[in-house]
């Protein structure tokens, strides 16, 4: 595919300034999931290369962290510019990478150029208080200092969005960013190297690594130059990220893992907005999505009717290839997870479920899915348990919303959590009584930069976007000026 901007393509990684292949000519093969053919390889670094990046970063440090705010920011700006001027050819890349329709990778990209743009205007707010003297002659108070390197370990289900989301707070803050993307959409977070370039960033500011997955996780987290740590992935990975960070010493550790959203239908709620609002909740990024809809549970009363709407609507979505028009679900990202998919349906049939629509490979081939929609999904079965990241969707009833609350917080999850009602007290309730970070009611878009997104229990630690954004990338120092009480002679003299 042609792109209007060309050298945004790199099959090189960025470290110190320079693109950079690796050493012992190692190298992975990146695939397009639509029809697994040969979209290019990138190089797979070695330890040394990758420690090299840790320095290059640790030296640019020195000197960004003094770098004042209104030029941190005006690089940012910069960057946002650039990724905001060049979105068609960015979301190409990541269509072709990772497979998502092209009005979802568009959608994805002006999320990430949003994310950039906060953080270049909140830089500017980041600032410490002055505390009320509670010491005679004293003056206390605090300033937010930048950690320092900050290892960026982002996933492929938005290869864009969770860079610019982590990156752009650390910059923003004074911090140097080490970025390690996943090997399944690499393209991606090359082209924001190439962008950050263009943008002036100097030298070690922004780096993006390859390697071996466990190899490289180790050796950033487990270097004592890198001061934090912010992962987006699966709940398993985020547990080794801890150990190793663990191992390491005390650093800063940020977690965004993954979830299992209960989607409640209350009996009061508005039937067809409901429907529609499950289809957006579960079906984005082709259900490969932490905060996708896992569970959907109906009011008894409203059961019978949301499901044969429910099936009807999820029967409409059109299956196909990114760069094909009108395409609401794309291909699921590898054979694993196509394999994984197979199993969850098959486990919830066997255990009495219906498959009301869906439920087989897709007559496209591949890693392709028919969308799937699981009547009278219980606990037990995989498909309600776990979280399935496929565009595979398990309704259930319940008969009171206490068993609705407790069957939805029945889970080592809480990320986040649907809520359709047109009554505020149910509303309420639901808010207060689920067992979770991020409740969204009567809407299945809630994301955004200016709002706190993180996971509590198995689905994470700290927030990402908001004015908390910066917190896994600053300390706050306290100070406390003395003998402010003596003149200005005595002091001296003193």
């Amino acid at each position: 595919m042609l792109l209007g901007h060309p050298v945004l393509m790199k099959s090189l990684c960025y470290i110190d300034g320079r693109w950079v292949h690796s050493d012992d000519a190692k190298t992975v093969a990146v695939l397009n999931p639509a029809d697994q053919t040969l979209l290019g390889h990138v190089p797979m670094l070695t330890h040394s290369q990758i420690e090299s990046a840790i320095a290059a970063a640790q030296r640019a440090f020195e000197r960004w962290r003094w770098t004042p705010v209104n030029e941190r920011a005006a690089a940012l700006s910069r960057w946002h510019e650039l990724v905001a001027r060049h979105r068609d050819d960015l979301a190409a890349i990541v269509s072709l990478e990772q497979g998502k329709p092209l009005k979802e990778a568009r959608g994805e990209i002006a999320y990430a150029a949003s994310f950039i743009d906060w953080f270049a205007h909140e830089a500017k707010r980041l600032a410490g208080r002055n505390i009320a003297a509670h010491i005679d002659d004293a003056h206390p108070g605090t300033v937010i200092e930048p950690v320092g390197v900050a290892a960026l370990i982002t996933p492929w289900n938005f290869p864009i969005a969770m860079i610019t989301r982590k990156a752009a707070a650390a910059v923003g803050a004074g911090c140097t960013v080490v970025v390690k993307p996943a090997h399944e959409t690499p393209f991606s977070a090359l082209a924001l190297a190439q962008l950050a370039e263009e943008a002036g960033f100097p030298r070690g500011v922004f780096n993006v690594v390859l390697g071996d997955p466990q190899m490289a996780m180790e050796t950033l987290v487990g270097d004592a130059r890198v001061r934090a740590v912010s992962f987006t992935g699966s709940t398993r990975v985020g547990a080794l990220v801890t150990r190793a960070a663990a191992h390491a010493g005390i650093k800063k550790v940020a977690l965004e893992l993954g979830g299992n959203a209960p989607f409640i239908v209350a009996a009061d709620a508005d039937l067809e907005e409901a429907v529609t609002i499950a289809v957006a909740a579960k079906f984005q990024t082709s259900g490969q999505d932490c905060c996708a809809a896992n569970r959907i549970l109906v009011a008894r009363e409203l059961y019978d009717a949301f499901v044969e709407r429910y099936t009807r609507a999820v029967r409409a979505l059109k299956v196909g290839p990114a760069f094909e028009a009108d395409v609401d679900i794309g291909p699921l990202m590898h054979q694993a997870a196509f394999d994984a998919t197979l199993a969850r349906v098959a486990d919830a049939r066997q255990r009495g479920a219906h498959i009301t629509t869906g439920g087989a490979p897709h007559a496209l081939g591949g890693w392709f899915f028919e969308p799937t929609v699981i009547a009278d999904a219980a606990p037990g079965m995989r498909v309600y348990d776990e979280e399935n990241f496929a565009p595979i969707s398990a309704v259930a009833p319940f008969d009171s919303l206490d068993e609705a609350i407790r069957r939805a917080n029945e889970t080592e999850y809480g990320l986040a959590a649907y809520v359709c009602s047109a009554n505020m007290n149910t509303i309420f309730q639901l808010i207060r009584r689920l067992d979770f970070a991020m409740v969204s009611v009567n809407g299945a878009k809630f994301t955004g930069a200016p709002i706190p997104f993180g996971g509590t229990k198995a689905s994470g630690l700290g927030r990402e976007g908001g004015a908390e954004g910066f917190e896994p990338f600053v300390e706050t120092k306290y100070f406390c000026l003395g003998r402010l009480g003596l003149p200005l002679t005595e002091a001296v003299a003193s």
